[in-house]
C-alpha cells in the first residue's frame, strides 16, 4: 500500500512524541508508505524527527506574542510566509492525507492541505481545544481526541475517541523497580519521588526542590530530579557543597522507562502526553500546571483527572510552599498512593497510536483510490 502521509506540528515534546509514535504505527502497518514531517524552523522537532529516521522540513512561523501586541506582525508576516511554502511542500509532495499534532507547524500545513482537497485529520491532545485545532476543524475529515465531552468544541460526528499515543519504549521496555533505583545510585529500600518539569525544564517546580532541601534531607525519601537543560547549570551552583547522597540531579533524562519504574511518586506539570503516560503506567502523581500556555490548558488536563481521585493537584502559584510538604506526606501514605495508581490506570486509552494510524490509513486510500 503506496501512500503518502504529511504529519505536521511539534514544539515540545508533548508534540514530538505522539507524531513520531503515529508514523511509526502508520510504517508498521503500511511499511511502504511515504512519510514527511514539517515542523517550525528552529524548534526540536528539527532535530528528534531526523534522529528518529524521517525526513522533515521546517516553516518559519511562530506563535502569537500574547504580551507584546507589535510584535505579532512579525508574526503574520511568518504566517504568511509559512502558508506559501506549505503550498509548496504540498504540491510537491502530493500527500494522500494530512496530520496535525498541534503545534506552531499545523496551522498553515493543514490549512493549506484543506484548501486543497487533501483529507486531514487532527489530534488534539488537551481536555480543552486549542484555538487552532478549533478553526481547523471546521474542515478536518476525523479528529482523534484524548478526553470525553470534546464535542463542545467539535462537530460530534467527526470525534474518535482515541486516547494519546505515548513514547512506545515505555511500554516495551519496562523495568524492575530495583534495579531501575540502582540505575540511578540510589536505594531500592528507600521511597523514591521523580521531579520532571519536561524536557526543558519547569523554573517552578526546581525553586520547589530549592526551598525544601532541608526537609526532603531531613526525610527518609529520595529523589530524581530532571531539571531541564535550561536550569541545569543554575540548579548545580546552588547544590554545590550540599550533601546529595538521596537526590541524583540531572538536565534531561533518556531512560524515562527506568525513571518511572522507579518511581513511587512523580512531580510533574500537566501536559497531555505526559499524563497519558502516566495513566498506562499507573503512576501516583501531584500535577503542577504551567500557568504560561494557551488557554490554561494544563490545569483543566489536571481537574479532569483530580475529579476521578486519579491524581493530586497544587497551583504553580502554591507550589513554593505546598508541594514538597504534600508530596512527603503522601509518599509516606500507601492507601493514598495506592488509590491514586488504582484510579489512574482506569483512564487509561490502550493502541492509541494503532488506532490513530488505522484513520488515517483509511482516509489516505480513500483519497488515493479516488484518483
Amino acid at each position: 500500500m503506496n501512500i503518502r502521509v504529511i504529519i505536521s506540528g511539534g514544539g515540545t515534546g508533548g508534540h514530538i512524541f505522539p507524531a513520531l509514535s503515529i508514523a511509526n504505527a502508520v510504517k508498521a502497518k503500511c511499511p511502504d508508505a511515504e512519510i514527511l514531517f514539517v515542523g517550525a524552523d528552529n524548534r526540536m522537532e528539527m532535530q528528534r524527527v531526523p534522529a528518529a529516521g524521517y525526513r522533515i522540513i521546517g516553516l518559519p512561523v511562530s506563535g502569537f506574542d500574547r504580551k507584546n501586541l507589535l510584535k505579532n506582525v512579525a508574526v503574520l508576516w511568518r504566517l504568511v510566509k509559512s502558508q506559501c511554502k506549505a503550498r509548496r511542500v504540498i504540491r510537491e509532495f502530493q500527500p494522500h492525507v494530512a496530520v496535525g499534532v498541534g503545534g506552531y507547524a499545523s496551522g498553515p500545513t493543514l490549512k493549506m492541505a484543506g484548501s486543497m482537497g487533501i483529507p486531514t485529520l487532527i489530534q488534539e491532545q488537551n481536555s480543552y481545544a486549542g484555538v487552532t485545532n478549533k478553526l481547523l476543524a471546521q474542515k478536518a475529515h476525523r479528529i482523534c481526541v484524548a478526553y470525553e465531552g470534546m464535542e463542545r468544541f467539535f462537530p460530534k460526528d467527526k470525534i474518535l475517541l482515541t486516547g494519546n499515543p505515548v513514547r512506545q519504549n515505555l511500554l516495551d521496555n519496562r523495568a524492575a523497580h530495583d534495579e531501575a533505583v540502582r540505575s540511578f545510585g540510589l536505594d531500592p529500600a528507600k521511597k523514591t519521588i521523580l521531579v520532571v518539569g519536561g524536557s526543558l525544564g519547569a523554573r517552578t517546580l526546581n525553586e520547589s526542590m530549592l526551598q525544601a532541601w532541608d526537609a526532603l534531607k531531613e526525610s527518609d525519601v529520595q529523589v530524581i530530579w530532571q531539571t531541564g537543560k535550561y536550569y541545569y547549570e543554575q540548579i548545580t551552583a546552588q547544590l554545590k557543597g550540599k550533601e546529595l547522597s538521596n537526590v541524583h540531579v540531572c538536565d534531561f533524562i533518556s531512560s524515562m522507562d527506568a525513571a518511572y519504574a522507579a518511581a513511587d511518586l512523580v512531580i510533574s506539570r500537566a501536559g497531555a502526553g505526559s499524563i497519558s503516560e502516566f495513566c498506562l503506567l499507573g503512576k501516583a502523581v501531584i500535577l503542577v500546571p504551567s500557568p504560561n500556555v494557551a488557554e490554561d490548558h494544563q490545569t483543566k488536563n489536571a481537574l479532569a483527572l483530580v475529579k476521578k481521585d486519579a491524581a493530586l493537584y497544587v497551583k504553580d502559584a502554591d507550589a513554593a510552599a505546598q508541594l514538597l510538604p504534600l508530596a512527603l506526606d503522601t509518599i509516606g501514605n500507601e492507601e493514598m498512593l495506592s488509590n491514586l495508581r488504582r484510579n489512574i490506570l482506569t483512564l487509561a486509552y490502550h493502541h492509541s497510536a494503532e488506532v490513530i494510524a488505522d484513520e488515517v490509513i483509511a482516509l489516505a486510500m480513500k483519497y488515493r483510490d479516488s484518483k
